[in-house]
């Protein structure tokens, strides 16, 4: 295989990088910075290994977080046509060690964390993903709903506001995506304000529903705001340092 071959490889896999997002900040790793490096090797037995190097904001990330991240940029890289191995590297963690095994060895995040009470299979990994799409549709769906109210919507008649009847926005669109990742009907006719099941939320439980929404959306942006300013500190001074 020629050198040019590698560096179509290199950006098919750069490509697939960009499909795994962050599942809260909703932005896919590669724009979030979170790939430091993406090397292709040739394989004396055919075929090529595809290394990337992951780096995430903070030292102290959730581990079961900066698992979900390798674990996802190891599937979508393998699955690029012409990989025939991939390895996925988070440096500067404190769980890299545990994370890095884990993801390798394809066992579920419960095998590298035993102690977490969770499960050891790749079902296990799926409950996680499900749990921060959950948080991330709440957060999006009391963004959409508090576009509403400003917009004059009353807060009891989110119960019978269908989705075909939201204005165009960004926080509609989000919305939309955040739903077809958990299986949610986008028909213009299916309701606004439902649960991460997709199950109707009465009128009645509404209120209490949003205050606890509006909770999880204030969470996730503080942690993303941390976080955001915590990479870009770390990507400043890594690049100070490579400048000597």
């Amino acid at each position: 295989m020629t050198a040019t071959f590698q560096e179509t490889l290199a950006m098919r896999a750069w490509k697939a990088l960009d499909t795994v997002v962050d599942p809260e900040l909703d932005q896919s790793i590669t724009e979030l910075g979170f790939v430091a490096a993406l090397s292709v090797t040739p394989i004396e037995s055919g075929g090529h290994e595809v290394h990337v190097l992951l780096r995430l904001p903070t030292y102290f990330c959730a581990p079961n977080f900066a698992y979900l991240m390798v674990a996802d940029a190891h599937d979508a890289v393998l699955a690029v046509h012409g990989v025939k191995t991939a390895r996925v590297e988070l440096a500067d963690h404190f769980a890299s060690e545990e994370i890095n095994a884990g993801v390798a060895a394809e066992e579920g995040f419960g095998s590298a964390f035993p102690r977490q009470g969770v499960g050891t299979d790749r079902h296990a990994l799926e409950e996680l993903r499900l749990t921060f799409r959950r948080k991330a549709h709440l957060a999006c769906l009391e963004r959409t709903c508090r576009q509403l109210v400003r917009a004059g919507w009353q807060i009891d008649a989110l119960a019978d506001t269908t989705i075909g009847e939201v204005p165009d926005s960004p926080e509609r669109e989000s919305l939309l995506r955040r739903r077809a990742e958990l299986g949610i009907s986008n028909g213009p006719e299916a309701p606004l304000f439902v649960e991460s099941t997709g199950e109707r939320v009465s009128a009645e439980q509404l209120p209490a529903k949003l205050r606890f929404a509006k909770a999880v959306r204030i969470s996730i942006e503080g942690n993303s705001g941390l976080c955001r300013g915590l990479l870009d500190t770390r990507l400043e001074r890594m690049a100070e340092e490579a400048q000597g």
